[in-house]
């Protein structure tokens, strides 16, 4: 990575700081409904809720918009890549005009809300393309752009498109929108909070007790009583129905910088191919006319390899199909795949009466967050919703479906939590500056990180979610679980769940 490239925030943080911090919860609360996690789909959920009458308190462990969906690349589309040829082969055609109705309505509502309270989140109407550069693909494309469109989206197949280079071919999807996602949540949540909801900030919750009604403790001490209570965290920090077991953590980066208004390419763009390169633009403030060109891809599981040299390859990427951009800004974001390729939002078990879950949005949790809020109200409220079936997390393992995918997660999780217990570690002393590993000392195997200044800091390399052993982020300068996903500082403290309690300290 050059000097320029950090990973200190995203664009969208930096551009859309949230003023004061809200409150840490620290006396007993009662409401009626408790949402955990204050990103797209908890925010979307708590605002449709206090407009429907109820109160609301949302708990956040950080701050709000501030986790995955502070750093998203906040397309809000309802095409997925390649998904709606696999949707009618797997949930039959009826099941994919389900997705697709669901997602494009979530995006129309959001641009509703957009226009009731007046939000400056630079929203902007673009197309949306998946293509291939890979003639031997373009039959895949073809085939994605029919089963789009039989499930009622304006989709055609092109080989056409505003990108500086040749492609094979592309599924175009027209009337979609992208955002500036801290903006619109920001606002969000100050509505949320002048209908009556509460919004409490450094606030982790670490116990939930189902019952009537049911009570949320935080690690502050204090309780949350609710009838009802969401649980919104991205990856779930409650697992009551083995949701764990199928849902697999992802990681991407992201880097940005300024190009000119002319050569904007005029679209949301995502390949497949080459780790998956995603492309869009963003305003920049001024009358330049300049945008920020935002490019996305090499994906990989946390805790593994080199993000610095997946870095490096994704500046070369976007040096080569867009010269002369000074690429200013870098970021990583996390993603949960479901291993059946739909989201899990609604009931978190099949005993569960007044708890639900929304997660597993596989890198689309714009206009999936924003579907899961309309849901999850609608069903808290009573009311009927057509595609609460499609993605209820209570749904089957089936063989044909999901099996497979189910397989694979469950054989990489047993790969690292077995493997990487027997993979030899090296000396402390061979630890440089700004470094960090996993070595062992004394029988145990601790994350040990060598700060700039030469000092050594150890925690418990064994993850305080189920067990795994972390990897070094050295880009990012963290410790992050390969199994589910879990994040921590060089200190141990929790970034990102589901682990809610920090690596324990060592001394060496």
């Amino acid at each position: 990575m050059t000097e320029k490239q950090h990973v200190s925030g995203s664009y969208w943080l930096q551009t859309a700081p949230g003023g004061a911090d809200r409150p840490v919860l620290e006396d007993d609360l009662a409401v009626d409904v408790a949402v955990i996690g204050a990103g797209v789909a908890g925010l979307s959920t708590a605002w449709e809720l206090a407009r429907a009458g109820r109160s609301v308190a949302v708990l956040e462990a950080g701050r709000v918009a501030a986790g995955v969906t502070g750093h998203t690349t906040a397309k809000v589309t309802a095409l997925h890549t390649l998904i709606y040829d696999k949707l009618r082969r797997t949930r039959g055609a009826e099941g994919a005009r389900l997705y697709a109705r669901s997602q494009s309505e979530a995006i129309e509502h959001a641009a509703g809300i957009v226009a009731e309270l007046g939000v400056d989140c630079d929203w902007e109407t673009r197309s949306a393309y998946t293509y291939v550069v890979d003639p031997g693909r373009a039959d895949e494309l073809r085939a994605e752009a029919a089963a789009a469109k039989e499930a009622g989206l304006p989709a055609s197949f092109v080989t056409e498109t505003g990108l500086p280079f040749p492609v094979a071919g592309a599924v175009r999807v027209t009337g979609q929108a992208q955002f500036h996602p801290r903006k619109y949540l920001l606002a969000l949540a100050e509505d949320l909070e002048a209908r009556g909801g509460r919004i409490f900030e450094h606030t982790t919750v670490q116990g939930l007790h189902e019952g009537t009604p049911c009570r949320v403790s935080a690690g502050t001490g204090a309780t949350v009583t609710a009838r009802d209570v969401v649980v919104a965290t991205h990856y779930p920090v409650f697992d009551r129905a083995l949701l764990f077991a199928r849902l697999s953590p992802r990681r991407e980066l992201v880097v940005a910088g300024r190009i000119e208004g002319e050569r904007d390419p005029d679209g949301m763009y995502i390949t497949p191919d080459e780790g998956t390169r995603s492309v869009r633009t963003a305003p920049l403030d001024g009358d330049s006319g300049d945008r920020l060109l935002i490019v996305t891809g090499e994906h990989f599981t946390p805790g593994t390899g080199d993000a610095r040299e997946r870095f490096d390859r994704l500046s070369a990427w976007a040096g080569e199909h867009f010269p002369g951009v000074d690429l200013t800004y870098a970021w990583a974001t996390q993603d949960i795949d479901p291993t059946d390729t739909v989201p899990m939002v609604g009931p978190m078990h099949p005993g569960a009466r007044h708890t639900y879950v929304a997660s597993g949005f596989g890198g689309w949790g714009m206009s999936g967050g924003m579907m899961a809020g309309r849901l999850l109200a609608a069903q808290i409220t009573g009311e009927e919703c057509a595609w609460s079936g499609l993605y209820d997390p209570r749904r089957l393992l089936t063989a044909v479906r999901e099996a497979p995918a189910f397989l694979k997660t469950q054989a990489e999780v047993a790969r690292h939590f077995v493997g990487d217990r027997l993979r030899p570690t090296p000396p402390v002393d061979a630890l440089p500056p700004g470094e960090g590993a996993v070595v062992r000392v004394g029988g145990e195997r601790l994350a040990v990180y060598r700060d700039d200044a030469g000092a050594l800091h150890a925690v418990s390399a064994r993850c305080t979610h189920l067990g795994c052993l972390v990897g070094f982020n050295a880009a990012e300068r963290a410790w992050e679980c390969p199994c589910h996903g879990s994040r921590f500082g060089t200190d141990g403290h929790v970034v990102q769940g589901p682990a809610t309690k920090p690596l324990e300290q060592r001394d060496i």
